[in-house]
């Protein structure tokens, strides 16, 4: 059986919240919301996870876009955290905060053995 990659495995979990975390500072594109992101240590993010998910946000009401168009070159979605989104980052974020927490009193709490 092949070790998982744990840090993998927790950057697909955080990323969503990570990405309207992003877009809770202002309207951003694709490509600006992966510079933050890298900023802060998803140095392994590529635009096939990064587009998908901006996707599965948008159709799940929790971001949208618009498009801006350039006269210097093509246009690019312009992606807004919505109401819904701002909610669902506090319930994440809540939710991350637990799951911390729990994992501090696991590592740290001596079990006694059934």
């Amino acid at each position: 059986m092949d070790p998982i990659d744990l840090d993998q495995e927790l950057t697909r979990a955080a990323l969503p919240q990570a990405v309207l975390a992003v877009l809770n500072h202002g309207e951003s594109h694709g490509y600006a919301i992966a510079e933050v992101l890298r900023l802060y240590g998803f140095s392994r993010l590529k635009g096939g996870t990064l587009y998908p998910l901006l996707k599965r946000l948008e159709d799940q009401g929790f971001v949208e876009h618009t498009w801006q168009h350039d006269h210097a070159g093509p246009g690019r979605k312009q992606f807004t955290l919505t109401e819904q989104g701002r909610r669902e980052l506090e319930r994440t974020a809540t939710a991350w905060r637990r799951m911390s927490q729990a994992l501090t009193e696991i590592r740290t709490t001596r079990q006694e053995r059934p």
